[in-house]
């Protein structure tokens, strides 16, 4: 009897001590992505993101991938994807609705980034300061830029603002977009994936991205030059990008699962992943090694600043119209980016 009785008692403390690692939550976050799986945004930044809140949950959360916009829609409705829970966490360019997310715009104003890390960190901070209500349908686990962005044409290269007049040249977002046609281009918007398909049916003389975009859409074997600008200026141009999760599902997790996520997200993983994008464009200018590449002189981007100058101004102006201190919002980010860049 004493025997049935301390045999019964010793299993109900065994079940009693395995019951936290039975009930133990498991969750698998869905993530879509406009990229496909063999980009470098997935290889350097996605994939590793994803390894590493395995392993620190003890494989209790994993990521199920689905890049190509496989789970439906096109690549300017993933936000709301995450916002409704379509998708559990996205990686999407604001830019991509244009006009929606106008604080972050300023990023994206002519001449403003010239390391991808550091102000992939300011961005972080500043939407902090300035932009969190236009983010606040979402959880943000980072904020980011890609590094410099190159004219990919057809036909000639690039070497003055004279060159593009008449080009039809595709461009991401609403500000490079404009300042495409102030230096004489006619824009045309499209996402990145349709890129390809313009470039090869002739619809677009050329395009704007970084060289980390040159595999995704095969950019090598589309066009014939690639014109860069002067590598001790800031970029002509960059985009903002948002790396968000669905709201219900963070506040789902338990306080552990959370713990994870906060711990891979916020900025510094804003500047591991600008960092990762610097080393995509490194390895995308290797496949461009038999085209001509020429680099547009510090001299004509001055020209260039003038010509932009009116696209500030009107950002600012915008900021203002709407209730907020323009001055002190554009003022604010090239401190930051001036701080991150000074590794303070």
């Amino acid at each position: 009897m004493q025997h049935g009785l301390i045999k019964s008692m010793t299993l109900a403390l065994a079940a009693a001590a395995f019951a936290p690692l039975a009930s133990a939550q498991e969750v698998t976050l869905k993530v879509h992505f406009f990229l496909p799986a063999t980009s470098f945004a997935n290889t350097l930044f996605i994939q590793p993101w994803c390894e590493r809140i395995a392993k620190e949950s003890n494989q209790r959360m994993k990521c199920q991938t689905y890049p190509s916009m496989q789970l439906g829609g096109t690549p300017p409705q993933l936000f709301e994807q995450a916002r409704d829970g379509v998708a559990d966490v996205v990686w999407t360019l604001p830019g991509y609705t244009a006009g929606r997310f106008p604080s972050v715009e300023v990023f994206e104003l002519p001449f403003m980034m010239q390391n991808p890390e550091a102000t992939s960190k300011a961005l972080w901070d500043y939407v902090g300061q300035y932009a969190a209500a236009e983010f606040k349908d979402v959880k943000p686990l980072a904020f980011h830029v890609h590094g410099d962005g190159v004219f990919h044409m057809t036909n000639k290269p690039v070497r003055t603002a004279a060159d593009l007049k008449g080009l039809k040249l595709r461009a991401p977002t609403r500000m490079t977009n404009k300042f495409m046609a102030l230096l004489g281009a006619t824009p045309v918007s499209m996402p990145v994936p349709q890129v390809g398909d313009a470039l090869s049916k002739g619809v677009i003389d050329g395009a704007v991205v970084p060289y980390e975009v040159v595999p995704s859409v095969k950019i090598q074997e589309l066009v014939k030059f690639h014109s860069e600008t002067d590598p001790t200026e800031p970029a002509f141009y960059t985009s903002t990008f948002v790396f968000a999760m669905n709201k219900a599902k963070y506040e789902s997790l338990p306080a552990d699962l959370k713990k994870v996520i906060d711990n891979n997200s916020g900025q510094a993983l804003s500047g591991l992943i600008g960092k990762a994008f610097l080393q995509a464009d490194a390895e995308g200018k290797k496949l461009t090694a038999k085209n001509t590449t020429n680099v547009i002189p510090k001299a004509e981007l001055e020209n260039w600043k003038k010509l932009g100058q009116p696209l500030t101004d009107a950002w600012v102006a915008d900021m203002n119209a709407k209730g907020h201190n323009g001055k002190e919002m554009l003022d604010g980010a090239r401190a930051l980016i001036a701080r991150h860049a000074a590794g303070k």
